[in-house]
């Protein structure tokens, strides 16, 4: 249940011990991962050879803001409109 209040998740007692079971089943498996000899494999973060093609960073002409927010699920005005994911206490 603190993973839960962590990630401010409200969940039935049900839910709650399914949710626990899968991570128990995800936490098995890393640990069964850890069992697994990698000492000739080198480290990489990569899984393609070659580096990230980067553009140059140039400025460009503004983008309309009323174009910007054209597609968003919600807007107020020219700004995205987001839920509020703190509470007032934790607002500072």
């Amino acid at each position: 249940m603190r993973v839960a209040a962590l990630a401010r998740l409200r969940l039935t007692d049900e839910e709650a011990a399914g949710m626990t079971t899968q991570l128990e089943r995800i936490l098995g498996y890393v640990d069964l991962l850890d069992e697994v000899d990698v000492s000739g494999v080198e480290p990489t973060n990569q899984v393609m050879p070659g580096e990230t093609p980067v553009r140059a960073d140039e400025p460009a002409d503004e983008l309309d803001p009323e174009l910007a927010v054209a597609n968003a699920p919600a807007s107020a005005g020219t700004a995205f409109a987001v839920p509020k994911v703190l509470d007032d206490e934790a607002e500072g």
